[in-house]
């Protein structure tokens, strides 16, 4: 059995899917520790209404809230902005390809 890894052709074989593996493992890891974009979009809009509950229950001064909330619209806004580019890329991408 030992015989097949003294053949070059095997080693190279063996090389390529031992380095395959372990990039499916990366990407993996990575989708794991990564959120996805619908998750930040959730959070900020959760932190939001977090808040905005803080806020009516007077734990958060009105200058507070303005800052939070014009931070949390901002970053709301980016993520609007890119992912309707993004379907605008695909619609294009898609009708092109029909």
């Amino acid at each position: 059995m030992w015989e097949i890894f003294q053949i070059p052709e095997a080693r190279w074989v063996m090389l390529a899917a031992g380095l395959g593996i372990l990039l499916l493992i990366g990407v993996y890891l990575i989708r794991k520790v990564r959120p996805s974009e619908e998750e930040q979009f959730s959070a900020s809009s959760e932190l939001i209404t977090n808040s905005r509950e803080l806020h009516a229950q007077g734990e958060l001064s009105d200058e507070e809230y303005r800052t939070i909330k014009s931070k949390l619209a901002g970053d709301l806004e980016q993520e609007l902005r890119r992912a309707t580019e993004e379907d605008t890329q695909q619609d294009t991408t898609t009708g092109e390809a029909n």
